[in-house]
């Protein structure tokens, strides 16, 4: 008799606003395969099935802040088993780009649709290691060596 062949996992991250609106644009995905999301605990529901602590570069606890999302990742990463991890950015997304990478997982970058015009930080850092690195505009092609263009997710 044959096992039954799991269906691959997806994990969608992103922090809040712009990204998080273009991340749900994937929602077609997690109904084909199966996945969960995780995006920043903010004022506005945001129907994640994980939320993050919300912080920035400027945020003088930001590395408290990104210690306790790190931890609370791998409780996630051990009970969720994604074997993708697909993002928009930005900082919550470090924590499961980083387990991605160490656990050998597929790791999909799309990077926002409000920078037409100039590399994001994240896409700088993360697209060394991205299997697919994917743009919204074709003139971001030109910042990145990955890069493939995907059409806009609006």
């Amino acid at each position: 008799m044959k096992a039954k062949k799991r269906k691959p996992r997806l994990c969608l991250v992103s922090s809040s606003g712009g990204h998080w609106e273009q991340l749900q644009k994937l929602q077609p995905l997690i109904d084909k395969y199966s996945g969960f999301y995780v995006t920043e605990k903010t004022q506005f529901e945001s129907h994640a099935n994980y939320l993050m602590k919300q912080t920035d570069m400027k945020d003088k606890l930001m590395p408290f802040k990104m210690m306790y999302n790190f931890i609370k990742a791998i409780f996630i990463w051990i009970k969720e088993r994604p074997d993708f991890v697909i993002t928009t950015g930005t900082l919550v997304a470090y924590p499961f780009y980083l387990l991605a990478v160490l656990f050998k997982k597929k790791f999909i970058f799309i990077e926002t649709f409000g920078r037409a015009n100039m590399p994001t930080a994240a896409g700088l850092k993360m697209e060394k290691h991205t299997d697919l690195f994917i743009v919204q505009w074709e003139s971001q092609k030109k910042f990145y060596k990955k890069a493939i263009y995907g059409g806009c997710l609006y």
